[in-house]
This record gives C-alpha cells, sequence and structure tokens, in this order.
C-alpha cells in the first residue's frame, strides 16, 4: 500500500517508473558469469548479518533481514525446495533451508529489480530482470545480455512453454531463447486506439501457456495477443477485455483465463464470456494482479488500496489490514510446499497459515 497522502499525488504505476527511473540512473561494468558462493552477503541461523539500509516506507513486517529495500517483486519456490526472492532493486535473495543468502551479482546496473523467476525441466532458475537474463545452473550464474542477442535488458515478461523455450518480454521486444541464440519474436503491428503505454509499445509484460497450447501475451497498453501455430487473436476493450491496460493473467485447472488490469479490475474467462467481477460490483480495486491458484484451488489475487481477494469457485473473501495483512497493497503471492501462502508488500512480508495472517518471521523465524 502507498502511505497516507502519497496516494492522493501518483498511483502505483507512477511510483514504481520513478523508482525504476532511479534505479537506471547508476551503471557498473557487468560480469557475465559468477560463481554462486562469490558476492553473497549470508545470514546465519544463529548469527544474523543485519543489513542497515534505508527503506522506502517503514518495515511493518519481515523485510528478510534487512535485505529488502523496497518490496518483494516476485516470490518462487523451486523442486528441491529453497525459496526465492525477487526484489525490486536488491537483486537475488535465496533461502536454502540453513542459510539466506543475498546474491549480489554485478550487473550493468547498481540496483537490479527481478520481475519474473521460472524453472526448467532439469533444475535451472532463470531470473528475468532490469539489467538482462539470468540463469543459476545450480553451481554458477550466468547473465545474457545485448551482448548476446537479447533485444533489451530491461525484462518484464518471462515463461518456459511446455517445448522448453524460453520466452522473453523486454522493452525491446519480445524474444524466443532456446539456451543458445535469441530469436526476435513479432507481434502484429496492430494498436488499439488512444494506447496509453507505461515503457514501450514492443513490451510483453506475461506470458502464459494455456491447456490448449495457445500462448496469450499481455501488452503494455495494447490489450492481448494470442498466439496458437503461427495464428495471432487481439483482445481488446472492443471485443471483451474491460481494459487495454492488461497487468496480469492465470490459467486456472478449471481451464479459466483470469485477468487482471490497471484501470479494469479483474475478469474471468471462460473460453467464451467474460465476468467482470469489479464492474458488477463484486470486488473493489480497478488495479489488480498477482494471481495463485492454491493446492485447494482457491483463485488468490490482489487489489491495490484493497489487501488480497480469495475466490473458492462460488464465494469472494477478502483479506485487510484488519484481518492481520501488514498493507493493503500487495505486490506478489506465493504457496510454498507448506501450504502456506506468502504475501509481499511494500512494508514487509506476511504469511497466510489458513488461519490467519501474521508477520512472516513469526512463522518462519530464518525471514528475520
Amino acid at each position: 500500500m502507498i502511505m497516507p497522502g502519497i496516494k492522493k499525488i501518483i498511483n502505483l504505476r507512477t511510483l514504481i517508473l520513478f523508482l525504476l527511473t532511479l534505479q537506471m540512473s547508476s551503471c557498473i561494468g557487468q560480469v557475465k558469469e559468477k560463481s554462486a558462493n562469490d558476492g553473497i552477503e549470508k545470514v546465519l541461523n544463529n548469527q544474523p548479518l543485519v543489513l542497515k539500509q534505508n527503506t522506502t516506507f517503514p518495515q511493518i513486517h519481515t523485510n528478510l533481514n534487512g535485505m529488502v529495500r523496497e518490496f518483494v517483486r516476485t516470490m518462487y519456490q523451486d523442486k528441491k525446495g529453497n525459496y526465492w526472492f525477487g526484489t525490486n532493486g536488491n537483486g537475488i535473495i535465496r533461502y536454502d533451508g540453513q542459510t539466506l543468502e543475498k546474491m549480489t551479482i554485478k550487473q550493468r546496473q547498481k540496483w537490479v529489480a527481478v520481475r519474473e523467476i521460472v524453472e526448467d525441466k532439469v533444475g535451472n532458475i532463470w531470473f528475468g530482470t532490469s539489467s538482462g537474463l539470468v540463469k543459476y545452473d545450480r553451481e554458477k550464474f550466468t547473465t545474457y545480455s545485448t551482448e548476446v542477442g537479447l533485444q533489451n535488458e530491461e525484462i518484464w515478461g518471462l515463461a518456459i512453454d511446455k517445448s522448453g523455450l524460453i520466452w522473453v518480454g523486454t522493452i525491446g521486444g519480445v524474444s524466443h531463447f532456446d539456451g543458445e541464440k535469441f530469436i526476435p519474436f513479432l507481434l502484429p503491428d496492430i494498436k488499439v486506439e488512444k494506447p496509453q503505454y507505461m515503457l514501450s509499445d514492443k513490451l510483453v509484460k506475461k506470458f502464459v501457456e494455456d491447456k490448449n497450447g495457445t500462448m496469450w501475451l499481455l501488452t503494455d497498453g495494447n490489450g492481448i495477443f494470442k498466439y496458437n501455430q503461427g495464428e495471432f487473436t487481439h483482445l481488446t476493450n472492443k471485443n471483451g477485455l474491460t481494459d487495454n491496460n492488461t497487468a496480469d493473467i492465470l490459467e486456472d485447472s478449471q481451464g479459466n483465463i483470469w485477468i487482471g488490469t490497471y484501470y479494469g479490475g479483474v475478469s474471468k474467462f471462460d473460453g467464451k464470456t467474460y465476468t467482470n467481477f469489479t464492474k458488477d460490483g463484486t470486488i473493489e480495486g480497478v488495479e489488480t494482479y498477482n494471481f495463485c491458484e492454491d493446492s485447494k484451488g482457491n483463485i488468490w489475487f490482489s487489489a491495490e488500496n484493497y489487501g488480497v481477494y480469495r475466490y473458492d469457485g462460488t464465494n469472494f473473501t477478502q483479506f485487510t489490514t484488519e484481518n492481520g495483512l501488514t498493507t493493503n497493497g500487495v505486490q506478489s503471492i506465493l504457496e510454498d510446499n507448506k501450504g502456506q501462502l506468502w504475501f509481499g508488500t511494500w512494508q514487509g512480508i506476511s504469511i497466510y497459515d489458513g488461519q490467519k495472517f501474521m508477520n512472516a518471521n513469526d512463522k518462519e523465524p530464518w525471514t528475520n
């Protein structure tokens, strides 16, 4: 949640752009490969390393022992059970069951935002960052930049399809990466009327491959493109979308497509009909994203300044600071292999254990 008074002046997208500009203003030399044991700040459970740094907003719940200055933008738990935290400006943080580590891999920018984390079939972890594509193979990190064919190092979208092909969305366009080379993937040159772009008209911020093998590509103000076997379908507010400024997407276990937007709230598409739950007054908040389907089939998502919602297939339940959430502005959601829901916010990380919300370090002391 943006602190009282600030919301009146700027919205979340404007604030993130401002912070992004600050991060891009300082550059250093690039290191393409770095040992996983080099340049890591560690926190042993019995000997915590307290990192003293100023934070953008007061941290009510844990900010991972001071490692997070702004917020955790994305969270992931890999096949081995390691927790990965992608921060907005402080790079990559990992917990391997014994040690909390900050992976300080030097890249072009001093402050590195991590926006997507995915894992391939053989266990490599891939990170979409503000300074290129990063691969961790359990031994070393490799950074892929424009020097090896990436169209732009400012990455927002990242996914791996069923064939193992990596899709990379940058402000310079979309690329396919097969592990060796980048191949540009061109979208149709079709624009919506009066588009409101955030960063680039070439940017795809989210990818999802549905059960039929169709790839859904969320653009920055130009609606959604569906792609299957060389054919494109363009979805905009003229044929069903509530808003062309799409923010997030999820295919649930029932095959429904959930779409979050910046100005039109959240919709569910069942293959034929869009149901907009914001427009009909079921939920509050027009800025919606961070979809997560939990192990029980509940759909979770955040609504900026209105906390988070849980949909059980019939009803929506809203959770806010009144229920223990640290703020009503949530930037990331993860269910771990214990069934706990993690919520990364501007003011620290909260956990929901199925009964109540609490400071994450109350359930997982290693986060303190």
